[in-house]
């Protein structure tokens, strides 16, 4: 399977995908950090979380899939959100709870 069959996967299959760098408990990033702390701000139990540093692979193809240059990157519902600065205006506009729909506490 290819590699962006594999991050079509991940993003359609799961309800709130972040591509980062780290993990959601060990965040190697002050922008990964913060989408994290979002997400679990809004009380968001499940995210599907991509460490990008331990593969190339996935790191340059979430690149080109979502067109997008940079991460993080957040996913929900399968829809594109955008990364950290999208992600806190949303947040601070209340935008990010109503798409997180019952996905938030």
């Amino acid at each position: 399977m290819d590699i962006q069959e594999v991050i079509r996967q991940q993003v359609t299959g799961n309800p709130v995908v972040v591509y980062m760098k780290g993990t959601p408990t060990a965040p190697r990033c002050g922008f990964s950090a913060n989408v994290i702390n979002i997400l679990n701000a809004l009380g968001v139990k499940e995210i599907f979380a991509v460490n990008i540093l331990e593969s190339d692979e996935i790191r340059l193809g979430i690149i080109d899939y979502a067109n997008w240059p940079t991460v993080p990157q957040v996913w929900i519902k399968g829809e594109f959100i955008g990364g950290s600065d999208i992600t806190t205006e949303m947040y601070q506009s209340g935008e990010l709870k109503e798409k997180l729909g019952d996905l938030a506490a």
